[in-house]
């Protein structure tokens, strides 16, 4: 398939007929706002060690490593704009086609573009905690303490990190609430995911078994394509607009 005519229209036709639709979202979702993505040609883990940024043993073992890497995307993420997949969403939740969106990424910008129903089970920036007593701190403060000692403690001698997952780590409670959603769900739309992380992607196979159907849009290849009903494979932003076109929607 691809980004044809026909699958264009099914897909619209599919989000149109739906009544309690979800958006899945990944990290390809937010590159078109200038955010890299993990895996893809010029993805984080090409350039940085997995191991060593994004794992709860790697932050213990070099947290001035982690704190440099982390202020570094947090700044970009801060500065980063929704994009039209962003506000794509929001329209379609504000037109009652979406219950909501259900996301991995951590940038916040579904929020800003306008949805009001976002599950983050990985976490976000928006604020940061100690590891050891829970006390939470703005993000504001956990750079200024990493830019005046390096390292950014709770009074209680904790170090303190940004509330996203790491590997390692339990997801957020809005997992949990995602897999009730979805197992209500009768369409689940997947964009910018390579669905390959646990247990996010099994969010898929267990929507498909409770009878949803399925609509994935990636750049590349997942390991679930066998399952959708559509597949719109692709650059996002091209999709949506396509998408919009066939439902009425005005991204401007």
């Amino acid at each position: 398939m691809g980004l044809e005519p026909t699958a264009v229209r099914l897909a619209a036709r599919l989000l149109r007929e739906a009544r309690r639709a979800w958006a899945l979202t990944g990290a390809g979702v937010s590159t078109p706002s200038g955010l890299p993505d993990f895996r893809g040609p010029q993805g984080l883990w090409r350039t940085h060690d997995l191991e060593e940024v994004s794992t709860l043993a790697g932050f213990h073992r070099d947290p001035q490593a982690f704190y440099s890497f982390w202020l570094w995307r947090f700044e970009r993420m801060r500065q980063a704009q929704p994009n039209p997949v962003h506000k794509f969403l929001a329209a379609l939740e504000e037109r009652g086609i979406l219950r909501g969106v259900i996301t991995q990424n951590i940038d916040g910008l579904h929020q800003r573009a306008g949805s009001i129903r976002v599950l983050e089970v990985h976490g976000h920036v928006r604020s940061a905690s100690c590891v050891s007593c829970g006390s939470t701190y703005s993000m504001s403060w956990l750079a200024a303490e990493v830019g005046r000692t390096g390292l950014a403690r709770c009074p209680c001698g904790g170090l303190v990190k940004p509330q996203v997952v790491l590997f390692g780590e339990p997801l957020t409670p809005d997992f949990d609430l995602a897999q009730r959603e979805v197992a209500e769900a009768d369409l689940l739309f997947v964009l910018g995911t390579s669905l390959t992380v646990w247990p996010v992607a099994g969010l898929v196979p267990f929507a498909v078994s409770h009878g949803a159907s399925l609509i994935i849009a990636n750049a590349e290849p997942t390991p679930y394509d066998d399952l959708a009903d559509v597949l719109l494979r692709g650059d996002l932003v091209d999709m949506t607009r396509l998408l919009a076109r066939e439902l009425g929607v005005d991204l401007a």
